[in-house]
């Protein structure tokens, strides 16, 4: 692959990522798909894609939480955690904020 077909391939999914954002921007009940649209358009994978719609919807229905909500409960630490698992949990949770990744 030469630098001008990975230039235009890079164009091409941040045009994608683009028109994404404004077909989605505030439509609530539709960012469900978003997640299996940027796998699509990055790995190209329609099977791919749908594996991961549908084991999002998989885990919020029997859960009641979304994915995000899964993990945050997971790393908060629980009195029965070892002080190994504290210590990674601990970890976790400052290099997500160092990383500006919690909200």
């Amino acid at each position: 692959m030469n630098m001008v077909d990975l230039d235009i391939m890079i164009l091409k999914k941040i045009i994608i990522g683009i028109i994404f954002l404004s077909f989605f921007n505030s439509c609530v009940q539709t960012t469900a798909l978003l997640g299996p649209a940027y796998t699509l358009s990055t790995t190209g994978s329609p099977l791919q894609a749908g594996l991961s719609f549908g084991s999002d919807k998989a885990v919020n229905k029997l859960t009641g939480k979304s994915t995000l909500g899964n993990i945050k409960s997971f790393l908060q630490p629980k009195e029965e955690d070892s002080d190994f698992e504290k210590l990674i949990k601990k970890r976790i949770i400052e290099t997500r904020k160092k990383m500006k990744l919690d909200q």
